[in-house]
């Protein structure tokens, strides 16, 4: 029984040295307390950055029913007096972008033809810039296709579902805050 004993204490003992020897140096740091978490390590080498809730509004947007729109994201939320985003969804932003700031919705259209051609509905405009009217719409066929770089264009364009929402929903006046 003792020499059982002896070499499963041998061999447990080896399997312990195999593994250390083995083991990545970073993981002979200093112990961690319990409760305590290390930095996740993205792909680049740095912190992982926690993942962002696309529904969460921008915390630097206003308050108040309003719309916002984040260049840096793409994206569109429809918020209720409350603060709350009733809808969010995903842009193609124009050649040409409104400075971050608030503005308000100077005029709407029905159904015209975009500066780049395309018959689109539900325009929703508040902003100029570079000479060119900025504004929200969805083209009739649907498409949400990236601008022409080589023109200079203000259209903002979304899904049509998301057009009829826009379009309900911001009316003359309303508030539309950019940020960047």
């Amino acid at each position: 029984m003792a020499g059982l004993t002896a070499a499963a204490v041998a061999a447990v003992c080896f399997l312990a040295y195999q593994a250390s020897a083995n083991a990545p140096a970073d993981l002979a740091a200093q112990p961690r307390t319990p409760g305590t978490s290390v930095p996740s390590i993205s792909p680049s080498g740095g912190p992982k950055q926690p993942a962002k809730d696309p529904l969460a509004v921008p915390a630097a947007s206003g308050s108040g029913e309003r719309v916002v729109y984040s260049l840096a994201d793409r994206r569109v939320w429809l918020v209720d007096a409350k603060g709350k985003a009733t809808r969010t969804f995903t842009v193609m932003p124009s050649t040409v972008h409104p400075a971050p700031g608030a503005y308000s919705v100077t005029s709407r259209s029905g159904s015209v033809r975009g500066s780049d051609g395309v018959q689109i509905e539900h325009v929703v405009r508040f902003a100029t810039a570079q000479d060119v009217a900025v504004g929200f719409s969805a083209a009739v066929d649907g498409s949400t296709p990236k601008p022409d770089p080589a023109k200079k264009t203000g259209g903002i364009r979304m899904k049509r579902a998301d057009g009829d929402a826009l379009w309900t929903f911001a009316v003359i006046g309303a508030k539309v805050i950019v940020v960047a």
